[in-house]
């Protein structure tokens, strides 16, 4: 009996986890097409085929599931974009910046419903809705990298928040960029060392 139970809560978990997930998949596709105000949670629920009452068991608010859904991408961003400076621990500060420029870069290319998404977020009031711990989280490794480029001499003594607005206002430029040039796949990796190297001068 008590085999059987856990098999059970198992299955009901992996079943919970699906649906949140149909559910948020659904979202960001609906949320990059027509915004925020234009996206009701019963149109969510349809396009993930649940019922409305569902989608309230998962997210008790439409601002809850929009905060949800920005939280969980920029989670996937993060982790992403420092996966090889993991890697690379022995390799030096600029090294491990290009690596990071570089798979956020790819990140919002592969991924341009949750980048998108991602820009709309923080342009809108539901950035107020984000915790500051939160923020701190997700910012973290990112102003972990500049502090230590700063305090090794190689980034310019500016506050490292500063910074990290210049570095993202520059991925974000560069994605759209690539999204309206339509280059090639080398031509387009060929461009991202060369935009590293002339932001990591203007930083040095």
């Amino acid at each position: 009996m008590e085999q059987y139970f856990v098999y059970f809560c198992g299955v009901i978990s992996q079943s919970d986890t699906d649906k949140r997930d149909k559910i948020l998949q659904a979202a960001l596709k609906l949320f990059a097409e027509f915004g925020f105000h234009g996206t009701p949670t019963s149109k969510i629920a349809q396009a993930a085929g649940v019922a409305n009452g569902t989608l309230f068991h998962y997210f008790s608010t439409k601002e809850e599931l929009i905060t949800s859904l920005y939280i969980h991408l920029k989670t996937q961003l993060s982790q992403f974009s420092a996966a090889d400076v993991v890697l690379e621990q022995g390799a030096g500060v600029k090294e491990k910046s290009r690596w990071a420029y570089l798979n956020a870069l790819h990140w919002a290319l592969q991924n341009p419903d949750g980048f998108r998404f991602i820009q709309q977020f923080t342009n809108s009031p539901f950035l107020l809705l984000i915790a500051p711990e939160e923020v701190k989280k997700q910012t973290a490794p990112s102003l972990g990298l500049i502090t230590e480029g700063i305090t090794a001499g190689f980034i310019k003594p500016l506050p490292p928040e500063f910074i990290h607005t210049l570095v993202s206002s520059h991925i974000y430029g560069m994605n759209e960029f690539f999204l309206q040039a339509k280059l090639l796949p080398a031509q387009q990796e060929k461009l991202m060392q060369e935009s590293f190297d002339m932001l990591w001068k203007m930083l040095t």
